[in-house]
């Protein structure tokens, strides 16, 4: 997002001005320092009021270090390049993930955050291939991460395609099941997600919702993301 630095130091300045008696300095946290925007050119320095970090300048050497710390397994989708050692990884990373000592809640969300990543990086691979791939011990039917995404995504786009085609009902399956994790993450992230903003992922194509899905930690907000709200509305 070329626009990250100014849209941090506006929000820098916003916050500033509620509280004047206190030092605001921004932080831009990146998948890859690469991924840094190049402007302002004058930011970075030891006084400057925003710094940037890379993910992929330390990430890689803690997940080595601490291969049974499921914080850290969440970003290895992220990290790891090479599919096919990510497939090789993939269940390992999965129940490094179930069986640390974790809150129910805390588990449920980074096992949200950890399926959200295989669903991006596993496109050409079904939900039922992808949860094939994560549960070697547990039936796929038994797990509610398939009860959530397969069974309301993909079988009810089965169930409908029957009268269309096998292939179509396929393909709306996926679809719905992509929407299905969009909105289940724009809920958690912006707390509430407006009827028309779920209306306009239900009727949306498979190519905007995974772009939306791609953009979802730049977005600052619903409308952001998704547009601005229909105006009757």
């Amino acid at each position: 997002m070329p626009t990250a630095w100014y849209n941090l130091l506006t929000k820098i300045g916003l916050y500033g001005e509620q509280h004047p008696q206190r030092d605001v300095i921004g932080m831009g946290v990146f998948l890859r320092a690469s991924h840094a925007p190049a402007n302002p050119s004058w930011l970075g320095g030891a006084d400057s009021p925003v710094r940037g970090i890379g993910l992929d300048t330390f990430l890689p050497e803690w997940l080595a270090r601490e291969p049974d710390n499921p914080y850290i397994a969440v970003f290895a989708p992220l990290l790891i390049d090479d599919e096919r050692e990510l497939a090789a990884q993939a269940p390992v990373l999965w129940q490094t993930v179930q069986t640390a000592a974790l809150e129910p809640s805390i588990r449920k969300t980074l096992s949200e955050i950890l399926e959200f990543w295989f669903f991006e990086r596993f496109r050409a691979l079904s939900a039922k291939e992808i949860w094939a791939m994560l549960n070697m011990l547990t039936p796929l039917e038994e797990t509610k991460a398939y009860q959530s995404i397969f069974i309301e995504g993909e079988a009810k786009g089965r169930i409908e395609g029957k009268a269309e085609g096998k292939a179509e009902g396929k393909a709306e399956g996926k679809t719905e099941g992509k929407a299905i994790t969009l909105k289940r993450l724009l809920k958690r992230r912006f707390a509430i997600l407006p009827a028309w903003a779920e209306k306009r992922i239900d009727t949306a194509a498979e190519a905007q919702v995974d772009a939306w899905l791609d953009a979802i930690f730049d977005a600052t907000g619903v409308e952001d993301l998704l547009g601005a709200a229909p105006s009757e509305e």
